[in-house]
Formats: C-alpha cells, structure tokens, sequence
C-alpha cells in the first residue's frame, strides 16, 4: 500500500475550506448561533465534534485521499476515529486458502457474510492483523499519531453474540447454525475519548467482542458499517461513509439522482426506499448512527479529491439528526 504525497499547499486548501464551511459570520460580522454540528467545552466554548471516518473494504475504495484529509484535520485540532473494513482483502485470503466466502440473504432482504469458525479464524487475521497494522502504518506515516485497535481490545466493541442466523433460501426461511456474529450494543467510549484528548487517532477494526449465554466472550464478526455507526453515536460525532459512489441515488442506476440532503423522516422514507445492494446497510447504519447520537452522518465518494473534507461540505448524501427526531413524531 502506497501513499499519496500532499503539498503544503494543497493541505492548506483542504483546510481553508474546512474552515470556510464551519467558522463563517454573517453579514453584521457575528457568528451564527451554534448549530447541530456544534458541541460545548466545560468552558462555554463552541467546538465541532468528532469525526467518525469509515473507510470502506471493496476494492473501488481507494483509502489514500481520506489519509490526507485526515492528516491534516488532526492537525489542526479536529478529533477523528478511522474505523476500516476489509471485506475484499478477507475474501481474496479466503479464496488463496482454498476457502469459498460464504454470503447469506436475510428474510427482511439483507445480503452479508457467514462467518463459521474457520472463516473467523482468517476475518480476525486479515482485519485486525494485516490490514489494521498497514493502515495504522500509512496513517503515521503521514505524521499522525495513530492507534491500531480491534473491537476485542478494552471491551471497545461489546454485544451479545449471534450463533444462529434467520436466511433466506430458495425462497424459504431457514436456521442457518455455526455463525461467529454480532450486534454492537456497547462501546467504550471512555477508551476513545481518553485517546483522542491525548492527542491520539484510533484506527478501528472488527472483530468484536461477542457475549455467550454462559457469561464468556469470544471474538465475532461484526458489519464495519455499523461498527462504526455505533462508534459515531458512542461520540456524539459526525459519520462520514466513504463508499465507491457519490452518495444515495434516487435511481441506483444513475448517478444524476444523487439524493442531497434528507433533513425529515420522509426524506430519510425516501432515502431508505431508494438504497439497493451494498447501499442499504450504510443506510441502515446512518439510522442507527443518528438513533444513537450522531449529529449528521455523509455518505459520499472516497474516490474524489479531499473526500472528508468535501463531505463535511456537502458533497455527497447528508442525513441529519432532524430526519430521526420529525419520523418519530410522525
């Protein structure tokens, strides 16, 4: 994995228009009232929050541009979680084994991996071990201080674990047994924020820890998407979603549609509606991001020249807290 050199120049454009979007007055030379992406410091003072960065697994996502972005975000005072996914890499090891991946379709039409014991065996390799350490090796690289950590270390990642998984085949349900799978319910914020007031950048990666019914815990997969949508909400952060396109598209197939902004529960409806394959779990993992505290989450295009930065500017598909709070009192 290589990295892409920045000029000082070019960094200092990608800062100068974080700043333009975030430290703007108006016309009397005030600043505006501090909006939704705008936290509070015990002192009084006005901050934005973290930014929660997931980087995506297909091969069309391309991490170098968000390295950068990062980079230079960090320093200039933004905290930022990278959490990373890895499904490519995990196959092609698979495949290089002898191993078939295995993919399973939900009743509610869900697609994702099955993860049996042999297969966790190489997820937790391949994610937690090689790709972890290389992107916690270009991130430092690029002069920030980052941290390689799994969902297993400090509890960060906890949930009860899923042994057993409702599929859809043939066009009927079954029990399909031996998955090595969970949900996040719980994150250790604490470890996060402890990090990142010391000047740290965690750089996240499933497994997670998944809980048995006898009270143990044993290392399990978990969906990166929403991994880092829990994270997200665990930080009251802003989510962005690399992906390989420029966002939502009211039409899959076209990308003129491209879906802005959803700032009610019916846009967020007409959102949901249009997410098709690989879409509908990010959006499923916006919903859950802003359900559990995330101020604003982006879905856009990590292939694009400053991608966070130009997210967190309106590139892209932009979901607000506010489509969450107008669907429940619809």
């Amino acid at each position: 994995m290589t990295h892409t050199s920045y000029t000082r120049e070019e960094l200092l454009a990608a800062h100068d228009d974080l700043i333009d979007a975030h430290e703007w007055h108006d016309e009397t030379g005030a600043q505006p009232a501090t909006t939704a992406n705008q936290l509070y410091t015990d002192g009084g003072e006005v901050r934005s929050p973290p930014v929660v960065v997931k980087i995506g697994g297909a091969k069309a996502v391309d991490p170098e541009g968000a390295v950068g972005d990062i980079a230079h975000l960090v320093a200039n005072g933004r905290e930022v979680v990278v959490v990373h996914g890895g499904s490519t890499a995990v196959d092609e090891t698979l495949e290089r084994m002898g191993m078939e991946p295995t993919y399973v379709e939900t009743p509610s039409g869900v697609t994702g991996r099955f993860t049996d014991e042999e297969t966790m065996d190489v997820f937790s390799m391949v994610m937690a071990g090689k790709l972890n350490t290389e992107l916690t090796t270009l991130f430092r690289n690029a002069g920030v201080d980052a941290v390689g950590l799994s969902g297993v270390d400090g509890g960060l990642l906890t949930g009860r674990r899923k042994s057993a998984v409702r599929v859809l085949e043939d066009g009927k349900k079954k029990i399909k047994r031996g998955d090595h799978s969970g949900k996040i319910t719980d994150v250790n914020a604490t470890l996060l924020q402890s990090l990142l007031s010391d000047g740290y950048t965690p750089i996240v990666s499933v497994p997670m820890l998944g809980e048995e019914k006898d009270g143990r815990v044993t290392a399990v997969n978990a969906d990166a998407d929403r991994s880092a949508a829990a994270v997200a909400g665990a930080l009251g952060a802003e989510l962005v979603i690399l992906t390989d396109v420029e966002g939502v598209y009211a039409d899959p197939d076209d990308p003129s549609t491209l879906i802005e902004s959803a700032e009610t529960g019916e846009e967020l409806a007409a959102i949901e509606a249009a997410a098709e394959g690989f879409m509908t779990k990010k959006v499923m993992a916006a919903k859950e991001a802003l359900e559990g505290g995330a101020t604003t989450v982006h879905v856009s295009d990590a292939n694009v020249r400053n991608p966070i930065v130009s997210a967190l500017n309106g590139a892209g598909t932009a979901i607000s807290a506010t489509a969450i709070t107008t669907e429940v009192e619809q």
